[in-house]
């Protein structure tokens, strides 16, 4: 008696501290995706990338770290997505920005591109851009999978890729290019690069302008002579296998000239 007694009372303090507990595990499982300024690692390396990708992260490259400029660019997000202004990361940031849409560009775009094509909806090239041809191969993928057909990647329909195919990239791939070389420092000369990256405010940028349909924008590339730099902009002269590497001195740009340099995508 005093045994079944025992094992009652057990039972009960058990299921009591499941019922007090799990509002707490549930907190605690969604504050794993809560950085802010000051934070650092891998969930803010995801954070800076989609941020790139949405065209807010004013800086070249994710750094892991999330500090000013991180917190601007996650105000900056929130502010056109009309989510709450306070430049933290938490569950609702994090889930808005990984929805993927027309006018996105860069690795994540690259990623479902990939999986797109291996699931035999995408025809294009991986050009890291998210434009009609990728909204409507979004839209085809969506229709044979029952989705809601809007062309927009949000997470039923990424979660529906990854179960059928792995986020790709360029990584790997290695060539020799024609080089040329750029600057911000001349009259008219904007400094504005396609993926958003304000090169006046950051000179000390290591980007290259590429021919999208071969090196995907927002692919991280190491250039012989230059160093690791980001696929972040394009040009009209930029075709096939060529590449201008941004140098923020007009005379080192001048000096750079046009040769054939080796490049490897990295990511």
């Amino acid at each position: 008696m005093f045994k079944s007694l025992r094992n009652l009372f057990m039972i009960i303090v058990v299921g009591v501290f499941i019922m007090i507990s799990a509002p707490s595990l549930t907190e605690a499982a969604m504050g794993d995706r809560v950085t802010a300024n000051g934070s650092s690692g891998s969930d803010v390396v995801e954070l800076q990338d989609y941020l790139m990708t949405k065209g807010v992260f004013p800086y070249y490259t994710a750094t892991g770290y999330y500090g000013d400029i991180t917190e601007e660019a996650v105000e900056d997000f929130q502010r056109k997505r009309n989510l709450k202004i306070d430049g933290i990361a938490g569950p609702q940031t994090y889930n808005t920005v990984q929805v993927l849409r027309k006018g996105d560009i860069g690795k994540q775009v690259i990623h479902i591109q990939y999986q797109l094509k291996e699931t035999g909806h995408y025809n294009s090239s991986i050009d890291g851009i998210y434009g009609s041809g990728t909204v409507s191969a979004v839209k085809s993928f969506q229709k044979q999978k029952g989705l809601a057909v809007d062309g927009i990647a949000g997470p039923n329909t990424r979660s529906a890729l990854d179960s059928l195919a792995r986020r790709g990239s360029a990584a790997g791939e290695t060539w020799t290019v024609e080089s040329t070389a750029f600057t911000a420092d001349c009259d008219g000369c904007l400094g504005m690069t396609r993926m958003g990256l304000d090169l006046k405010k950051y000179p000390d940028a290591k980007v290259i302008a590429v021919d999208p349909s071969v090196i995907p924008l927002g692919s991280i590339v190491e250039v012989e002579g230059y160093g690791v730099a980001i696929a972040a902009d394009i040009g009209g002269g930029i075709n096939g296998k060529s590449i201008d590497v941004f140098i923020p001195n007009r005379d080192d740009a001048l000096q750079w000239g046009r040769k054939d340099v080796r490049v490897n995508i990295i990511e």
